[in-house]
């Protein structure tokens, strides 16, 4: 099994983060790493089920969202290589907030894990992905 491990701290509550990332249809702050989102299905974004397309390439679904705890996790069912669905099984990402009580920013943690004849190169392409994802959402609360 493979992983990927990242994270952050981002200059901002982590109620404030929390609103900003929780909408599964609106990555707006993740961009120019997001340039296109497409919403797959009926289902609301805030609900297991809820579908997109990322950059026309990656088809991820919703798995869980819980607002209490400040987490989502999602499952990537299809992207280009090596993330195809023809060579990655059970891709779950879940994402983390944590307030940082003493300044009162946000630790943002990333991860997710993965069936893959070759983990490496699945992190080897992951992990870029998720380093800019994470220095966007820094960079949209340092523009505010």
């Amino acid at each position: 099994m493979g992983s990927c491990y990242n994270s952050t701290v981002v200059a901002a509550s982590a109620d404030d983060v929390w609103k900003t990332i929780r909408n599964f249809h609106d990555l707006g702050w993740g961009a120019p790493v997001i340039t296109s989102l497409d919403k797959v299905g009926d289902a609301a974004s805030d609900q297991p089920g809820a579908g997109r397309v990322l950059n026309g390439l990656f088809h991820e679904t919703l798995i869980s969202l819980d607002d209490e705890n400040h987490t989502f996790s999602y499952s990537i069912d299809d992207g280009p290589e090596p993330v195809s669905k023809s060579s990655v099984s059970n891709y779950v990402g879940s994402v983390r907030l944590c307030p940082v009580t003493d300044n009162g920013t946000t630790f943002v943690e990333w991860t997710s894990k993965y069936e893959s004849a070759d983990p490496a190169a699945v992190g080897e392409f992951c992990n870029p992905i998720y380093v800019a994802l994470l220095d966007a959402l820094k960079k949209h609360y340092q523009l505010k």
